[in-house]
């Protein structure tokens, strides 16, 4: 079993100031960050801060090349992204500057990353994922930063003043597959890490459970980062069949290790055909299931919770044309992924709050305070209109930053994720029954 990470929340009651920090990068930021093969990365447009004219720089930062969960479709994309705004004339005319980090999966390297953010003068961090937000956090907080849609894999997203989210995170995937799970299954057990980020998974997924009239699901721990979890599998049979009367569902939350797991639970379910599997987006996308065997197999008719629509869904096409156009022959971006549509939806905030400025100045404190002001942004579809106020329905539960409860039911049919019902679906009064204590 891997050592366990601790990842704190971090509450402030109120905003910070803005606190400029100067100083050239220290080596080990240089270290990290040399180039774009390194991890880092510059797409076209002067470093540095945006006067009225000039180019405006943010950050996107995700892991790659680790051993445990990657993103590289995040600064990936975010990079397509902005070839493709500039090509269009910039942001208000304005040049987007877009500076990339590769996180590691590694509280130093995430400090590092926020670091940089404050010294090229970013005016926000846009579309990441990190599990270490109480090492980059801090960081964002005293220079003013803004931190716009990240994947939701902390506390610290739902709870700081400077962050903004897009969706709801692990809480709303999981408080909603434990809702539609409650009406399905038998007895249910949870496969997470075995980490600090872990721990707070299970009491999301019983809240729906719960919701729904069933009992708690079983909790199991697994590393984060194993090669192999044959006596995990056969352990989570063994629990999700002890009701003979009633089908279990085994529901694995092991991000990128999902599909590691999925393998030994393969053969370890020949004894135990009855069965079934259920996750989350994030754990598991098309290309796992294509990686996997498609129809034969183990994610044959298991229902996934996402935050979005399918991705056959026609509010996606503008995403998909600037792929097209800008990621072509690219297979880090894949628009199936959830972290690349997080990304896309992250710069449409983004994009409409610069619009919201017009030609005045676009830097960390009017961006942030566009976002405070109670601007609404729209996605297209994707999303509901989002707006974000610092005590919203979700602060009593710990998650005053949660603006987007809303998610979608899929299924696995035929080896495709098919849409499983009809637009979405609101857990915010699920979330708020969570006992997160």
């Amino acid at each position: 079993m891997t050592g366990r990470r601790r990842i704190r929340s971090t509450f402030l009651p109120r905003l910070l100031t803005r606190r400029v920090r100067a100083g050239a990068l220290t080596t080990g930021a240089l270290a990290a960050c040399v180039s774009l093969a390194a991890g880092c990365g510059v797409v076209p447009g002067a470093t540095g801060g945006s006067g009225d004219d000039g180019p405006i720089t943010v950050m996107t930062w995700a892991p790659e090349d680790t051993d445990a969960t990657n993103k590289p479709g995040m600064p990936a994309f975010a990079e397509a992204y902005a070839r493709w705004v500039n090509s269009q004339g910039g942001l208000n005319g304005r040049p987007l500057n877009v500076l990339t980090c590769n996180d590691r999966n590694d509280t130093v390297a995430a400090a590092r990353c926020a670091r940089r953010a404050v010294q090229e003068k970013a005016v926000a961090v846009v579309g990441s994922y990190s599990q270490y937000a109480d090492s980059f956090m801090p960081t964002l907080e005293g220079a003013g930063i803004p931190y716009i849609g990240g994947y939701g894999v902390t506390n610290n997203e739902f709870t700081s003043p400077l962050s903004y989210p897009v969706n709801g995170g692990q809480p709303a995937l999981l408080a909603g597959l434990g809702r539609t799970l409650a009406d399905t299954c038998g007895p249910v057990t949870l496969i997470r890490p075995d980490t600090i980020a872990g721990d707070q998974l299970p009491p999301l997924l019983d809240s729906g459970l719960e919701a729904g009239g069933h009992t708690p699901s079983g909790d199991q721990r697994a590393a984060d980062d194993a090669t192999s979890y044959d006596g995990q599998a056969r352990q989570a049979l063994l629990r999700a069949t002890t009701d003979a009367a009633d089908r279990g569902c085994v529901v694995p939350a092991l991000g990128d290790r999902t599909g590691t797991f999925m393998d030994s639970f393969r053969r370890a379910r020949e004894d135990f055909p009855e069965v079934r599997t259920a996750t989350v987006l994030g754990s598991v996308d098309q290309t796992v299931l294509d990686a996997s065997g498609g129809s034969s197999g183990p994610y044959e008719g298991a229902y996934v919770t996402g935050w979005y629509p399918a991705v056959n869904d026609a509010s996606w096409d503008p995403m998909k044309k600037v792929i097209k156009e800008e990621a072509f022959g690219d297979n880090r971006v894949d628009a199936a992924d959830a972290g690349v549509q997080t990304t896309w939806i992250a710069y449409t905030v983004f994009r409409q709050v610069v619009e919201s400025l017009g030609d005045g100045e676009v830097s960390a404190d009017t961006v942030t305070g566009a976002l405070n002001s109670g601007l609404k942004v729209t996605t297209g579809g994707l999303t509901p209109t989002l707006r974000w106020n610092f005590q919203d329905e979700l602060a009593a539960v710990g998650f005053p930053r949660l603006v987007n409860a809303n998610v979608t039911l899929q299924m696995v049919k035929d080896g495709r994720l098919v849409a499983a019902g009809d637009g979405f679906t609101d857990v915010t009064k699920t979330l708020r029954g969570a006992d997160l204590g």
